[in-house]
């Protein structure tokens, strides 16, 4: 078998039949067998991840195979995702360290960026950004990159994504971004955004109990949120508009949790993104409105988790509570 594999597409070709028949799955920045034979293929050769097609029918050394094979064999047998495998990934057009202290950069919100966050922005001025639950950082790297004017934090619970998250900054050489320690906003008293944007956990715990084995090298810290999916949202829509802005702007992904919270709070106005792909579990929505609609999210949020929910306002910030709403 090997010696009948003589170039890049025949390797690509032999990686993805061999992924599908493993009934291998797939969601970790890519989606199908193809890309991630790919991906695992140009990794092997020290290729770019874009290179031309026309080097497809060059033909591999005996050793180069062997190193794409044994690659292709530890995705089979131990189903670890690829962007594991290779320690990157590309996400808003750019490459980022990725490994087991953070989830694979994979958020449909890499689209947002690309185009500037419009129109949901309508064109307002943006100052001060916050990726919250940053994990990688892939967010709010993006947003400071194709944002040089903008003044990013990223803030995170986990001090492990944390770490990965400033190596991705020393990566990519952003300068107008910080990273924050925080439990959601508990560590942010007294900072306020033009813009917040979050990809926090929303996996419910019926789900992330029968999830396939790629995703246990995730930390599940940033998967499981409770039996809907939605103890950490809640938490979220409750203390945003202490931290944005007048007219500041919140946008989130939900994921398949879009319809638990739509059930939940029925008269919040959330706008549902349209992607490329269609819609994808990710809204957007106006500080005026969570403030409208304060007393039902406080009361959904905190009948949570009341112990997690008392912590995470520091008591400056409930007494801005009381005043603001």
């Amino acid at each position: 078998m090997s010696q009948e594999l003589q170039t890049i597409i025949d390797l690509i070709r032999y990686g993805a039949s061999r992924f599908n028949a493993a009934g291998l799955t797939f969601g970790h920045s890519y989606d199908n067998a193809l890309d991630e034979a790919t991906q695992l293929t140009l990794h092997a050769l020290h290729l770019p991840h874009d290179l031309p097609p026309a080097y497809g029918n060059a033909r591999i050394t005996e050793a180069e195979k062997e190193d794409v094979l044994a690659l292709f064999l530890r995705r089979i047998e131990e189903r670890i995702p690829a962007a594991y495998l290779c320690g990157e990934t590309w996400f808003a057009g750019l490459s980022f360290k990725s490994d087991a202290r953070a989830l694979v950069p994979r958020s449909p919100i890499a689209e947002l960026i690309e185009s500037g966050f419009e129109p949901w922005l309508g064109g307002r001025e943006v100052r001060r950004a916050l990726d919250l639950c940053t994990g990688s950082g892939c967010i709010a790297i993006a947003m400071a990159h194709h944002n040089p004017d903008w003044h990013v934090d990223g803030a995170d619970v986990s001090d492990m994504a944390l770490q990965l998250a400033r190596e991705n900054e020393q990566r990519l050489h952003v300068r107008n971004v910080r990273f924050v320690q925080s439990d959601l906003f508990a560590g942010l008293q007294g900072e306020h955004y033009d813009l917040i944007v979050s990809n926090p956990p929303y996996v419910t715990n019926d789900e992330t109990d029968t999830l396939p084995r790629e995703y246990s090298y995730e930390p599940e810290l940033g998967l499981r949120a409770g039996d809907d999916g939605l103890d950490i949202v809640l938490r979220i829509l409750r203390d945003a508009p202490l931290h944005l802005t007048d007219d500041g702007l919140l946008i989130c992904e939900v994921g398949e949790a879009e319809e638990a919270l739509a059930r939940l709070l029925p008269e919040l106005p959330l706008m549902w993104v349209e992607f490329k792909v269609g819609q994808m579990g990710v809204f957007v929505v106006e500080r005026h409105d969570l403030v409208a609609q304060h007393a039902r999210i406080r009361q959904l949020a905190d009948l949570r988790a009341p112990a997690a929910a008392k912590a995470a306002v520091p008591a400056a910030d409930e007494e801005s509570s009381a005043s603001l709403f």
